[in-house]
């Protein structure tokens, strides 16, 4: 299910909602992000650990035929998009100081 059920939401809108949904999650987890949503290409998600700069990543969100999921950017799946908590625990891991 996406997060907008009605018939009448584009894949542009749901990727939008999927990402702003991860980019609260990672708020919230103490990450500094920000909605990027040129048109020119697919909007992601650009996610800062701000302990530590550099820890930086940008997320996809893309439907495939088995449901909309979140990506790194060296195209691996991260979690499915309706699965948001999972996948910003697993945003948080990598990015974490350690």
């Amino acid at each position: 299910m996406t997060p907008d059920s009605t018939e009448t939401a584009t894949p542009y809108d749901t990727r939008l909602e999927y990402l702003e949904r991860l980019g609260d999650a990672l708020v919230h987890r103490g990450f500094q992000v920000r909605l990027s949503a040129p048109l020119e290409r697919p909007a992601s998600l650009h996610v800062m650990n701000p302990e530590a700069t550099a820890l930086t990543e940008n997320i996809l969100a893309e439907q495939g035929s088995d449901g909309w999921w979140f990506w790194w950017s060296w195209a691996e799946r991260i979690a499915a998009a309706d699965d948001v908590a999972t996948a910003a625990d697993r945003v948080a891991r990598v990015l974490a100081v350690h």
